[in-house]
């Protein structure tokens, strides 16, 4: 039981024990999957277009067909940034390298040593009754479904991931996953499919080895097809103004940033009070999904990372265990985490 007058450290920061790097994008034929020299960077190209004016309208301008015809003869210039498959390639290849890191009891900083004494004890517990198995059997489906390729995982043909363990750079182990067999609601499918990569997730976790993956999936979407790399946030006004829209790219080669490949690794939360209904969600302090615009862990309901862990640890509340599998995964995702000023 935590003592009384314990109180959470003004100080208090985890490392991410997920460090996955950006997402380079290759292109290639379905067929040639397995021979490496067969792939090209995919390229970001810049292009003009002239589109249609399409958004609402005034009711005084769509009220009037005079109005309305001299609006939408206005001409809708756009500068934007593209990136696709050549016309003689039908496949996309995104590669990604991952380390699963273990110490997790230990934060990276902390400025009270009680405080730090009894997370450690609730963590160390944790670990030793979990093994973070249930967390590392989701974070190894989530490498398995493709779920990080995000768009253009949809309405491809067929998805393929491939996943190695490296050891002094070379391959110790090796997988090889048909992604469509996974269902991105539902978790613990396929499960003796995935169990040796969960395996060493977990091994990983736990700090009994060190853990490298590479990743490369393969989306067949067809020859010449549009491909979606992550999009710039334009700041400042530092770009071309007559620009919209700006694609990342990594030395010439078109690129996911590694903060969304991480989002879809740890979107994981099917234990938040809503999951039913919209299914699993990433792993974030209040349960924030930015494109719906909604947190659907609140502090009201008790249901937030600090809520569940100032209960935990300062008063002995242990939380349900889809909530300890949260608490966890949120410490594992890393942050800073100190009591408010």
């Amino acid at each position: 039981m935590a003592a009384n007058n314990l109180k959470t450290a003004s100080v208090l920061a985890f490392e991410r024990k997920h460090a996955n790097s950006d997402g380079f994008m290759y292109s290639g034929t379905w067929s040639s999957r397995a021979d490496s020299g067969q792939w090209e960077a995919i390229s970001v190209q810049t292009k003009d277009v002239r589109g249609t004016i399409s958004n609402r309208t005034k009711p005084a301008i769509a009220n009037d067909p005079l109005k309305l015809d001299a609006e939408i003869q206005k001409p809708n210039l756009q500068r934007v940034d593209t990136a696709a498959l050549p016309v003689n390639h039908d496949t996309l290849k995104l590669t990604f390298t991952l380390r699963v890191l273990g110490g997790l009891s230990t934060p990276s900083a902390c400025n009270s040593r009680e405080y730090q004494e009894a997370l450690s004890a609730v963590i160390e517990d944790y670990a030793n009754r979990e093994r973070f198995s249930e967390l590392a059997k989701r974070y190894a489906e989530n490498l398995a479904n493709g779920r990080f390729l995000w768009r253009n995982r949809v309405g491809a043909e067929a998805v393929e991931v491939r996943v190695s363990h490296l050891v002094d750079d070379q391959i110790a182990q090796s997988w090889v996953f048909d992604s469509y067999s996974f269902d991105l609601r539902n978790f613990g499918q396929n499960e003796a499919t995935l169990q040796s990569l969960a395996d060493l997730v977990q091994q990983g976790l736990a700090g009994d080895e060190f853990v490298l993956l590479k990743v490369e999936a393969f989306a067949k979407l067809g020859e010449g097809q549009e491909v979606f790399p992550s999009q710039e946030l334009v700041l400042d006004g530092g770009r071309d103004s007559a620009q919209s829209k700006y694609l990342y790219s990594v030395s010439g080669v078109a690129a996911m940033h590694s903060q969304k490949i991480g989002n879809a690794l740890r979107s994981i939360d099917t234990w938040y009070p809503e999951a039913d209904t919209f299914g699993p969600i990433a792993v974030e302090p209040y349960g924030s999904v930015t494109s719906r615009g909604s947190a659907y862990r609140q502090p009201k309901a008790k249901e937030d990372f600090y809520s569940l862990l100032d209960g935990w640890v300062l008063k002995g509340n242990v939380p349900s265990i889809g909530n300890q599998h949260y608490v966890m995964a949120t410490l594992i995702r890393g942050g800073v985490f100190g009591e408010a000023g």
